[in-house]
């Protein structure tokens, strides 16, 4: 079994059990499928795995301190881990554009952006990036 804990990465233990709960479902009802049957799939996936997480989190996006609409995110686990699920052919950078915003949004530092669309399951652990600083001269 591989393992997927990378101690490089910030909650890599969590992250490596929300992976290898993805590739059990993706290696028992493999690609092809719509993002939401993933969804329920991984949601009883995590859950047989001891995994507590809400689905479909939602949270309020803001624009200069007005509230503009809000966004939901698939799954967020253990009150640390924003999980975003794609069923797509490729994952594009807009796919991973989307999952740092939503990191930004939830003010958290790690996600994971998971694609069951490919033939092999696609994963990146995605962290906020750092803040670009200015230098005044």
């Amino acid at each position: 079994m591989t393992n997927y804990i990378n101690k490089q990465y910030p909650e890599s233990e969590l992250t490596g059990k929300i992976i290898r709960c993805a590739m059990e479902v993706h290696s028992i009802i493999g690609n092809g499928f719509q993002e939401v049957i993933y969804q329920r799939a991984l949601a009883k996936e995590m859950t047989l795995q001891g995994l507590s997480f809400s689905r479909e989190h939602e949270i309020p996006i803001f624009y200069k301190e007005a509230q503009i609409g809000t966004r939901r995110v698939d799954f967020f686990v253990e009150s640390k881990i924003m999980v975003e699920l794609k069923a797509v052919i490729q994952l594009e950078d807009v796919h991973l554009a989307q999952a740092i915003n939503y990191l930004e949004a939830y003010g958290l530092d790690i996600g994971l952006l998971i694609n069951f669309g490919n033939t092999s399951l696609q994963f990146n652990r995605v962290t906020k990036p750092k803040k670009k600083t200015t230098r005044i001269s």
